[in-house]
């Protein structure tokens, strides 16, 4: 792997103002930490220059943690995905470009995927996360930044405009009936797995939900399997509007996922177990209580990934009905 270009990357990692123009939200590191790092962390000199980032507050304990040992997952253009060992089992960090998927287990750099600051190296390629810094190949990068994936919202059980709510339904299902709508490389008809979660919400009934969560894990190709991302959008929404059976949910959903799908997708479940998010996902559901516009928001999250956006609305969706269902004062 090369590094970024040479002016990007030989920027001074702490130029104000640098890590903000990633296009999140970010905040400056705890001064304390900045000195404990430069005490315990300092990395032997490297083939290249260090690039700073954007990093999610959700990998803050892995990245400043001790040196450990990685692997590379997939490296493609806009990202770079790890797996890294730790006493308490495997865990996924990456490094994303700025017009990746804002995903909560990422350091987010400066630059687009078309300027080229990431170049593939093959699965399986050594790599090292710790004391602030990862490094993979010739590039190593740094947490210059934060932002937290976890979306601030108005109180512990926010209310959703309901005008948000139908805008998205609307834009997801269109004119045609919930029970319709099919996600490519997910079974569909009345025996589908998907018909199932919808019988399962149209009774309120959170434990068949949970079961149809079997049929769901790891269905469907790619790194995030569109099964998994609907479960991912369903305990995320659960988990932000509140509802009291959240965590035994999520907690359900990412035991049911060990062994079962892929590392990237087990770790998104237990972020998302967190109600830590995609920066896309996060803009909705902001729009959905009114901070922040809700169609651009809605627009962008559809097109993220070949579905991963469009299966991640669909179990927003899912959550809010549960939520009303499940909640709702008889």
């Amino acid at each position: 792997m090369r590094t970024a270009d040479t002016v990007a990357a030989q920027s001074p990692p702490t130029r104000p103002g640098r890590a903000a123009r990633v296009g999140v939200p970010t905040f400056a590191l705890p001064h304390d930490s900045a000195q404990a790092t430069a005490r315990t962390g300092r990395p032997a000199r490297g083939p290249g220059p260090t690039v700073p980032a954007a990093a999610s507050t959700g990998v803050a304990e892995l990245l400043r943690g001790p040196v450990r040992q990685a692997r590379v997952l997939l490296s493609v253009p806009a990202a770079v995905y790890l797996s890294v060992t730790t006493p308490q089992g495997t865990d996924v960090v990456g490094v994303l470009t700025s017009d990746a998927a804002r995903l909560p287990l990422g350091l987010v750099l400066s630059r687009p995927s078309n300027g080229r600051p990431l170049v593939s190296v093959p699965s399986g390629a050594p790599a090292t996360v710790g004391a602030g810094r990862l490094t993979v190949g010739d590039l190593t990068v740094s947490a210059a930044a934060w932002w937290d994936p976890r979306p601030k919202l108005p109180g512990a059980t926010p209310s959703l405009l309901p005008e948000g709510v139908r805008t998205l339904r609307t834009t997801l299902y269109g004119d045609g009936p919930h029970s319709s709508f099919t996600l490519p490389g997910l079974p569909g008809g009345p025996s589908g797995p998907l018909a199932a979660l919808r019988g399962a919400v149209r009774r309120a009934d959170l434990d068949a939900a949970l079961r149809t969560a079997t049929r769901l894990v790891g269905l469907g190709p790619g790194l995030t399997p569109a099964g998994d991302d609907v479960l991912a959008g369903t305990v995320a929404g659960l988990v932000l509007l509140g509802h009291p059976a959240a965590e035994r949910f999520g907690a359900g959903v990412h035991a049911l996922a060990a062994g079962r799908t892929t590392e990237l997708s087990r770790a998104l479940l237990k972020h998302a177990a967190a109600g830590r998010v995609s920066g896309e996902f996060a803009a909705v559901v902001r729009g959905l209580v009114g901070h922040g516009a809700l169609e651009p928001a809605i627009a962008t999250l559809l097109t993220t990934g070949s579905t991963s956006g469009r299966a991640m609305a669909l179990g927003l969706c899912t959550a809010i009905d549960l939520a009303e269902r499940t909640t709702r004062v008889r």
